[in-house]
């Protein structure tokens, strides 16, 4: 029996996104294509279904199941490219690296941790590996060797995914569990060519055995078959199947804008500045805010120098707050200066006092409550 040891990490513990799925998934029961499948989406809802984790995954397939029955091969928004990139397992953003030499970027290749330095492997080789599971904080290291998809699966089934390595502390951490400079074990890193119809950095996947095997060399749009637990398969682009939709609550946009600028732009585009006024909003945010391209990302959230207050632009003055410490009473000259509220794009997404000239991403609400 292969020996599984446990180890706890000293981390804050964050609420778990399924508590907070700020996705709503539609099923369109006509047959297209998935270009015209894609154009549906677009003009009706927010596009083509993208999947981040397995919370959506298991609501996309409620969704088709409660509508109608016996549905097969069902489209969602995941189209093969000519561009390999390198992408957690997980879904975190790839924002640290630490190759021991440079890998090929055109190949399908996944990444093993050796000695605290990463080699690109062959996906199908065999080797040890190290879950991550969420509702202990702790990595679980395997020692029975397998393929990396075999790794994959069984770190979802049994924890929650194959560990992400996102800076030196996590990748010194994962060194002292391996402990032995000659062993290699899966890391959750694989580079692939697939990107998502709605541009989002989303890495999740759900392949069936098998699957990818681009048939002919033809196949390059993506069907959930839901008679195989919804697992993916890849197919021809000019299939016709019915598909899924998704429509956003929230839509995080990547323009550069002060505050005053981001409330008229999500106005006339949306429907509004988004107010975190819950912990489930927060949730919503902090699924949308690590694609941003500024470490800061405007909310809704404005200081009243008359009356020394924050309130919403919805209205509600501040109940619950994410607040880092000493940024809501950070508001000194404010006539001058007017403050207002933004959230960190990395570590625990707490929200910040800033002038509200600054130029920064920000976050749009497309719909009402």
């Amino acid at each position: 029996m292969a020996q599984i040891l446990y180890f706890s990490l000293l981390v804050i513990a964050l609420c778990s996104l399924s508590e907070g799925i700020q996705r709503r998934y539609h099923y369109i029961n006509m047959k297209m294509n998935w270009t015209e499948a894609q154009k549906y989406c677009r003009e009706n809802y927010t596009d083509l279904a993208t999947v981040n984790n397995i919370n959506d995954m298991n609501e996309l397939k409620k969704t088709v199941n409660k509508t109608v029955n016996n549905i097969q091969k069902v489209w969602i928004g995941l189209k093969r490219t000519n561009v390999f990139k390198w992408k957690w397992s997980l879904g975190d953003p790839v924002k640290y690296l630490n190759w021991e030499t440079q890998p090929s970027t055109d190949t399908n290749n996944c990444a093993v941790m050796r000695n605290g330095k990463w080699r690109q492997q062959k996906c199908d080789d065999k080797l040890g590996f190290i879950c991550y599971n969420d509702s202990s904080k702790s990595y679980i290291i395997n020692t029975s060797t397998t393929t990396w998809s075999e790794a994959q699966s069984f770190c979802r089934q049994y924890h929650t995914d194959l560990i992400s390595v996102r800076n030196q502390t996590d990748n010194q951490l994962i060194h002292n569990i391996i402990n032995d400079p000659h062993t290699s074990v899966w890391i959750g890193l694989f580079n692939d060519s697939w990107e998502w119809s709605d541009n989002t950095d989303s890495a999740f996947r759900y392949w069936d055995s098998g699957q990818p095997n681009n048939y002919a060399n033809s196949e390059d749009c993506t069907v959930t078959h839901m008679n195989k637990e919804g697992k993916w398969h890849d197919v021809s682009c000019s299939d016709s199947y019915t598909f899924v939709c998704h429509e956003d609550e929230l839509i995080l946009i990547q323009k550069n804008l002060s505050w005053t600028e981001a409330v008229r732009y999500c106005r006339e585009n949306h429907v509004d500045l988004v107010s975190v006024d819950s912990e489930k909003i927060q949730l919503w945010v902090t699924s949308v805010v690590h694609q941003a391209s500024t470490a800061e990302v405007w909310l809704g959230l404005r200081h009243s120098c008359s009356v020394g207050i924050w309130f919403w632009v919805n209205g509600e003055i501040v109940c619950y707050d994410h607040w880092a410490p000493g940024n809501e009473t950070d508001v000194d000259d404010c006539e001058r200066d007017v403050k207002s509220g933004a959230v960190q794009s990395g570590g625990h997404h707490l929200w910040i006092s800033l002038p509200g000239s600054k130029q920064l991403n920000f976050i749009c609400r497309s719909k009402e409550k």
